[in-house]
């Protein structure tokens, strides 16, 4: 069976959202993972408040003031019933509180913009600055404008403007698999693919909890695509959608700076999981258009010149 025949003719349902783009460096390497693991922690687009994901690590030489960082992503929601301005100002107040309760309170740790060409700008003095009670001030460090956040550990460092953009969020990919074993192992393999692509971050990692809009209990927001769940095969009969053999499917979640990055990172995370044994079949969540106004079809990736 060649590769095309073992993805199923479906297609990957993504929205467009908005993101950020943010170099954090530290003086230890250990405060720099706390405070990226901690900061993107949590992904929460669907309950309607933000995510992020670690895209890469960087050395003394790829960040403004020379020390070792991070490069991470975080995006916010649009809604198309309200004007773009009220997701603007929910993003940044949302992104403030990774800032402020994830990096700031980490010793000598500073945040830079890495966005240059950017749609628009975050003032980080309203919603972080500020954490200064008054006392903060700004300087030019290392060639950006940033403020200085006096804190009992001193101090903490933010560029005041941070650039915003549109992008490709929700974009994924089903990984069926027949033995525990391919879970981890496929999942690994093709999150490392992933994360050599420039511009994606997997906000969920291996994802063991693939879910779907319509719910029966609305207040909890998604729940589980019961379609989709082993462990229902029998009790649904005919309303599982689940393969013969099929007894575990994680789910890629992949969010992307453009329609091209998001491509190539599941055309390269696709061939990197059906390289492992006990993967079956590739499939991709959808939901008939309710979700996006994407539609990201699998095979056609193995069509395209990306």
């Amino acid at each position: 069976m060649n590769i095309i025949e073992r993805i199923e003719d479906t297609y990957s349902e993504a929205f467009e959202g908005i993101f950020c783009r943010l170099i954090v460096t530290a003086d230890d390497e250990e405060t720099l993972r706390r405070a990226a693991e901690d900061s993107t922690a949590t992904p929460a687009i669907v309950i309607g408040r933000t995510e992020g994901g670690i895209e890469k690590w960087l050395s003394e030489d790829e960040t403004p003031d020379r020390r070792k960082g991070v490069l991470l992503q975080f995006w916010g929601g649009l809604d198309p019933n309200k004007p773009i301005e009220e997701s603007i100002n929910k993003f940044e107040k949302e992104l403030s509180y990774r800032i402020r309760q994830d990096i700031l309170v980490k010793p000598f740790t500073a945040v830079f913009d890495a966005l240059p060409k950017a749609d628009g700008k975050l003032d980080m003095m309203k919603w972080v600055g500020h954490c200064g009670d008054g006392y903060e001030w700004e300087e030019t460090l290392y060639g950006r404008h940033v403020i200085i956040v006096p804190i009992m550990v001193p101090d903490f460092i933010i560029e005041r403007y941070i650039g915003f953009a549109r992008g490709v969020m929700g974009a994924n990919f089903w990984i069926m698999c027949s033995t525990k074993e391919a879970v981890v192992e496929a999942g690994v393999k093709a999150l490392r693919a992933i994360h050599s692509v420039e511009g994606v971050i997997t906000p969920f990692d291996i994802c063991s909890a693939g879910s779907k809009p319509e719910t029966k209990f609305p207040w909890i927001g998604p729940t589980t695509n019961h379609p989709y769940c082993p462990s229902l095969k029998e009790r649904l009969g005919k309303e599982s959608k689940v393969p013969e053999g099929v007894k575990y499917i994680p789910e890629i979640v992949i969010n992307g700076i453009s329609m091209d990055a998001v491509k190539k990172a599941m055309k390269t995370g696709i061939e990197a999981a059906l390289n492992v044994k006990g993967v079956v079949r590739i499939s991709a969540g959808n939901y008939g258009g309710k979700l996006g106004k994407y539609r990201i079809y699998l095979r056609e990736l193995f069509h395209e010149t990306i």
